[in-house]
């Protein structure tokens, strides 16, 4: 279940940068990047998570097993 909940969530996250790439010239588009005005301090260190990236090593890890 957990491998389908994050290719669920990577599929889509790909769908969004799609949009967001294929509307970068476009005067108005329908995906809005959001972008907080005063961040929250306690997620300064906060590294963003590759998706690609976790389930390839997800991926070669069950093959060890």
């Amino acid at each position: 279940a957990h491998e389908e909940n994050v290719r669920f969530i990577y599929e889509a996250w790909q769908c969004v940068e799609r949009d967001l790439r294929s509307q970068m010239g476009s005067e108005r588009g329908l995906v809005e990047e959001y972008v907080e005005k005063m961040p929250n301090p306690s997620l300064k260190a906060f590294k963003p998570v590759d998706l690609g990236d976790l389930k390839r090593r997800n991926t070669q890890d069950a093959k060890k097993s």
